[in-house]
């Protein structure tokens, strides 16, 4: 799941997983932090599901991947589109 929450500078795009997610621990990777899986992890959630929120410029594309554990790469099917390099979002 994908939730945009737009705020007075900036748009916060939470990414979210289901607590039975297989692939955890999981980071958020793409061309906003250069491709770097340490730089946002998922952190388990009261529920045990995973997110991240990350701060993004209002009308900006993201291009993004999930990296899980043992290099597993996977996409979210809530992305507004996906090809065979990631997902993308419209912020």
């Amino acid at each position: 799941m994908i939730r945009r929450q737009p705020r007075s500078d900036a748009v916060a795009v939470t990414f979210i997983l289901p607590a039975s997610h297989p692939n955890a621990p999981v980071s958020v990777v793409g061309d906003f932090n250069e491709w770097q899986p340490s730089r946002h992890p998922m952190i388990k959630r009261p529920d045990g599901s995973l997110s991240t929120t990350i701060l993004f410029s209002a009308g900006s594309t993201v291009h993004f991947r999930y990296l899980g554990c043992d290099g597993v790469w996977f996409d979210d099917p809530d992305a507004d589109s996906i090809d065979n390099q990631g997902g993308f979002i419209r912020v």
